[in-house]
């Protein structure tokens, strides 16, 4: 990537991105950032190398970045939520915590990143696809004798007692992605009697989402709910894991990016934007062991990557469980039903 002087004064066009210009150069943009501490530092630094303009990231998971976003809201203190799962950024469009913008790089994108745009009324635009499933350390359950899980039934096996970890739905958006897609795939009701079921299983509700497969790649647990991307990062990093998509069907992802309303800095929020849906931007992903399936339509998928199309995948409604009243209906019943139970 090239550097650009930053004695230059005018704004010049490169890929799509229109450079800001040189009084922009004292502002500093302020980003919290929902993906992988290793991608979110390769987006922030490659971005700043590009154009000049120093990026403030502070890496939270999706739930903690909405409910930062909501306590802000009359003093917002970031410009840009880039990535963590689209529910949470819907919910915050509809509250109205994000702003309005269309990008001139819309049509660089998968229909379904587009799709996530509409349904928000372009206060979000999708960036990334991902499907959940979970990981499983093959060397622990193996020690331990114990078989395969390789679907939602399987993990209600008490073999498993004690050897699962998933996030708490409040703080996670991969866990509230879990919840919606039991939702979906059962029924309300059904589904909260599967939690139950399985409760005993779970030997933590972790505040992020990725904590459980990182506990199982280091053999403190079997078996980790994550989104695959998360399972593969820890695949490629060396451990013993293998990943699944539950074979009964499960839900996935669409990582979003939103500019906060009120933000300080909403022309630089737009450039960083404009410049976060290019291929050049997107690309910064797999070197940082993100494995996300990207939204810009000239990368092509890790090879490691679940094709959404070759995956048995609900139809995920984004709109009603993005929506205030269903998340927060639906995190109030897990509060009472299952978390008040451990």
């Amino acid at each position: 990537m090239k550097a650009m002087s930053r004695a230059l004064a005018l704004s010049v066009c490169v890929t799509g991105f229109t450079m800001p210009s040189a009084s922009s150069y004292a502002q500093q943009l302020t980003m919290y950032c929902s993906v992988q501490q290793a991608w979110c530092e390769a987006i922030a630094a490659t971005f700043t190398a590009k154009t000049g303009t120093p990026v403030s990231m502070q890496r939270k998971d999706t739930g903690a970045s909405l409910a930062q976003i909501r306590a802000e809201a009359s003093n917002p203190q970031a410009d840009i939520w880039w990535g963590g799962s689209g529910d949470a950024h819907i919910q915050a469009a509809q509250d109205k915590l994000t702003a309005v913008y269309k990008s001139p790089n819309m049509d660089q994108l998968q229909p379904w990143a587009i799709d996530q745009a509409e349904k928000a009324g372009n206060r979000t635009v999708g960036i990334y696809a991902g499907v959940l499933g979970w990981g499983f350390n093959t060397e622990f359950l193996k020690s331990e004798g114990l078989p395969e899980p390789l679907s939602w039934a399987d993990l209600e096996r008490p073999e498993y007692k004690g050897e699962i970890q998933v996030a708490n739905p409040n703080t996670s958006g991969t866990a509230y992605t879990a919840l919606a897609t039991l939702v979906q795939l059962y029924g309300e009701d059904e589904a909260f009697e599967y939690l139950k079921r399985i409760n005993s299983n779970i030997s933590e509700y972790t505040q992020s989402g990725t904590a459980g497969i990182r506990a199982a790649a280091m053999g403190e647990t079997g078996i980790g709910i994550a989104f695959l991307h998360d399972v593969l990062e820890q695949i490629a990093s060396g451990f013993p894991i293998k990943a699944v998509a539950p074979s009964d069907g499960t839900g996935y992802e669409i990582g979003s990016m939103s500019i906060i309303e009120g933000s300080k800095n909403p022309e630089l929020a737009k450039q960083f934007y404009d410049w976060a849906l290019t291929k050049e931007a997107q690309e910064t992903a797999l070197p940082a062991k993100a494995f996300q399936i990207q939204a810009n339509v000239a990368i092509e998928p890790p090879p490691e990557a679940p094709r959404l199309a070759d995956t048995k995948l609900i139809d995920y409604d984004f709109g009603k469980y993005g929506s205030s009243e269903t998340r927060s209906r639906l995190l109030s019943r897990w509060d009472k039903e299952i978390g008040a139970n451990r």
